[in-house]
């Protein structure tokens, strides 16, 4: 090999070397985190509410409206989920630990399926979800995700507010209402009620937001995603019971933290 050839070939290996190290090390600055996602209802007046689940897709440092940018978070437990089982602190795993690069995560979009129903008094129905079948259901985030940390979403089906009775057309409309918080900068307020075998609210709020459950038929209940500081805490027994609310003020919750405020025996 004569010398010209042994510099051009020695130039080449020295800019693939570095060209390579230089974008390995820029990946590796950026660092990557863990996200996991997790279902769970704030519950209705209905007998079962059936969700398709099919896809959950994520857009990461991606601020724009559009539909560019989105990534499918693949290992994904997809099904029909009925959301009034995920009650009382009741959640499901959609995704476990999807390594993402570090930033800010912008949006969460659920994909549903055709196979959506509700059931009332005895009878099913179908849900009309066409936005979500289409597009999937957005949910803004805007949550900082920083390197080698794991962060669980925890995404809260509003029944309640998100099925729709269309007047005279005898459709029922399935308008989501969800509410997104990271486990990891919330807490949680725990506890019981009695007498057992009367539908309970409890419900919890800070002036700025307000977070609702039902007991479970043993009496438990867990209110989940809760933003630091004091709230009011209220019992709500169903109104044919005769029982009076409870009421209970200043009720703090810290990051990471169960609050238990004990057994609430409404008379």
């Amino acid at each position: 090999m004569n010398l010209l050839k042994k510099a051009t070939l020695l130039a080449l290996i020295t800019f693939f070397f570095f060209g390579c190290s230089d974008d390995d090390s820029t990946q590796d600055a950026q660092g990557k985190a863990k996200v996991s996602i997790k279902l769970m209802d704030a519950p209705g007046d209905f007998e079962h509410v059936y969700i398709d689940i099919v896809d959950v897709m994520i857009k990461v440092n991606d601020g724009s409206d559009g539909d560019e940018g989105w990534q499918s978070m693949k290992t994904i437990n997809t099904g029909v989920y009925d959301l009034l089982t995920l009650t009382g602190g009741v959640n499901v795993l959609l995704v476990d630990d999807f390594e993402v690069l570090s930033g800010n995560l912008n949006q969460i979009r659920l994909v549903l399926g055709d196979n959506n129903t509700v059931v009332i008094d005895g009878e099913t129905y179908p849900l009309k979800t066409p936005s979500a079948q289409q597009s999937g259901l957005k949910i803004k985030i805007n949550q900082t995700l920083l390197p080698n940390m794991a962060y669980t979403f925890l995404l809260d089906f509003d029944v309640d507010k998100s099925i729709v009775i269309a007047g005279n057309s005898g459709n029922i409309n399935l308008k989501p209402v969800i509410r997104a918080s990271a486990e990891a900068t919330t807490g949680t307020i725990s506890g019981s009620i009695s007498p057992l075998g009367v539908q309970t609210q409890i419900s919890a709020t800070n002036g700025a937001e307000e977070i609702t459950t039902y007991a479970n038929p043993s009496g438990n209940f867990l209110l989940v995603g809760l933003t630091p500081g004091k709230y009011t805490v209220s019992i709500t027994p169903e109104s044919m019971s005769n029982l009076m609310p409870t009421i209970l003020e200043n009720v703090e919750v810290f990051a990471e933290k169960d609050t238990a405020i004990g057994i609430i025996t409404m008379e």
